[in-house]
């Protein structure tokens, strides 16, 4: 006789998990306003980029577009944790959401990507609306 396997202790509420799918949304706006300015910083000194498909590529592999890929894994982890993981819990879906909390903070005094990320924020009216939605969603999910 098989047994039904047991129900996880705390499932995601779907409430939550309708937040988390509405932040990954955002990420995905904020991620797309932020290539978008790259390609154009990028085609300023390199010349015109092709196509989409070559700006994909060039994201993929180019350093000049590497400080975005922090973006893209935390895209994806949200996407598992959604999708291929059933056995998911609320405290996971939470610690995506702090996780991306800390990834969109930006630091004018920073390094490396929050330095990157803080330059794009002042350059680019379309990220700074993108991050500033992602920032309302967050707040909502912790409140």
């Amino acid at each position: 006789m098989m047994t039904s396997p047991e129900p996880d202790a705390n499932p995601i509420p779907e409430p939550l998990r309708q937040r988390l799918e509405h932040v990954r949304i955002g990420l995905l706006r904020l991620h797309k306003a932020l290539m978008e300015a790259e390609r154009i910083r990028y085609e300023r000194i390199h010349g015109r980029v092709p196509s989409p498909g070559h700006l994909l590529q060039l994201v993929m592999n180019d350093p000049w577009f590497a400080w975005l890929h922090p973006f893209s894994r935390m895209i994806v982890r949200i996407d598992e944790l959604l999708e291929d993981q059933p056995e998911a819990t609320a405290a996971d879906a939470e610690g995506l959401l702090g996780s991306t909390r800390a990834l969109i903070r930006p630091s004018e005094s920073g390094e490396g990507f929050e330095r990157t990320y803080f330059e794009a924020l002042q350059d680019t009216p379309e990220v700074a609306i993108a991050h500033a939605h992602v920032k309302l969603l967050l707040v909502s999910v912790s409140a």
